[in-house]
């Protein structure tokens, strides 16, 4: 098992990585501090619940922990606050209690619909993160983050709430969908050009990445760690993004306007974010923050990736208008991750309306 410390100040915890460790969920758990008996709410939806619902219940029971399932929708357009409703009812009907827990197991959204349950029920308890996606394992299950859509915009309803422990089983990505994997990709390549620009050539070398089955072991192993180890590294300098953590929105302010105006669920969030960095980037190579080069290098990996960069016919308007309703602006002012070069970018709020403009014009 590869562990990976997340270093807060407050209520530090571990990011375990390791192939079989589902089997191993109920041993992490009390290693990690948490101590049986005690009631556990496993939440999960119908595609990851079928193959993995009973290895974490059996694993969860045999280290004395009195553990019951609850099956949810859990696409992106389910991801809303009447499905946190049905996560509070079953917390009620379990009768959790404050030294109680709820585990999350599947991607990004039940992570979040999960973590949102359990940082408002009884004013908070704790939360294991046990993802199933490639984007849930290198982002979303890390750092805290959790919420729901509204409709002005994405996870504008939320909390912090870190986990207790956040557990990674690389085989559980055998039965995600290729296109589920190639989603979570994005986030991959995020890190790469936010402060790895090692991370970004191995991917360049890469003979293929659209497809974990035949994906080299090792290689998937190391894009878990690094990207595991760089959200680590963030959060802990940065835990509830007053600065740098905000570097991990590349691409996520453009990526979040598609999901919002095209309809949650037309794209999934990975897709939506390498469109949304594909975006950035011509911004950036407007402004003449970053190269051709770099922004051609950016692209090549992306569609290596087998994900989309074409950015959809949205009005204009509409898309300045929901970029005004995002929740990273301040002041009135668009926050922006911009890239410097390959493993470089800087938080800028100085980009004006005419030069989204100019860019939507051009990626148009």
């Amino acid at each position: 098992m590869q562990r990976i410390p997340v270093q807060l100040a407050l209520n530090p915890y571990n990011v375990v990585i390791g192939a079989g460790s589902l089997q191993h969920l109920g041993v992490e758990l009390v290693a990690s501090g948490v101590k049986a008996p005690r009631k556990v709410l496993v939440v999960s939806n119908p595609d990851v619940a079928g193959p993995y619902g009973d290895t974490v219940l059996a694993s969860l029971r045999t280290s004395g922990f009195e553990a019951e399932l609850l099956v949810i929708d859990a696409g992106e357009d389910q991801k809303h606050l009447a499905t946190v409703s049905q996560i509070h009812d079953a917390a009620h009907r379990f009768r959790l209690e404050r030294g109680s827990l709820m585990v999350a197991l599947g991607g990004g959204v039940v992570g979040d619909m999960t973590g949102f349950a359990a940082a408002t029920w009884l004013r908070g308890i704790a939360v294991v993160q046990v993802p199933t996606t490639l984007l849930a394992m290198v982002d979303a299950a890390i750092g805290g983050k959790t919420g729901v859509n509204h409709p002005g915009g994405k996870n504008l309803i939320g909390a912090f709430h870190q986990p207790k422990l956040v557990l990674i089983d690389p085989e559980t990505l055998n039965t995600l969908p290729a296109r589920e994997f190639r989603a979570g990709m994005a986030e991959v390549i995020k890190y790469g050009v936010i402060g790895d620009p090692e991370l970004f050539a191995l991917l360049e070398d890469a003979e293929q990445l659209s497809d974990a089955s035949t994906l080299p072991v090792q290689t998937l192993q190391t894009i878990l760690e690094r990207s595991a180890q760089a959200k680590a590294d963030v959060v802990a300098a940065d835990e509830r993004e007053g600065g740098r953590r905000a570097i991990l929105n590349y691409g996520h302010t453009f990526g979040h306007v598609v999901e919002n105006l095209t309809g949650y669920g037309t794209w999934l969030h990975g897709e939506a974010v390498a469109i949304g960095m594909v975006a950035v980037g011509e911004l950036a190579v407007q402004r003449g923050d970053w190269t051709p080069d770099d922004a051609a290098r950016q692209k090549r990996l992306i569609q290596k990736c087998g994900l989309p960069t074409v950015w959809p016919p949205l009005n204009q308007d509409a898309v300045l208008n929901t970029l005004q309703g995002d929740k990273k602006v301040l002041d009135g002012k668009v926050r922006f991750v911009i890239p410097d070069s390959i493993g470089s970018v800087s938080i800028c709020s100085d980009v004006s309306s005419d030069q989204i403009k100019g860019c939507l014009d051009a990626l148009q």
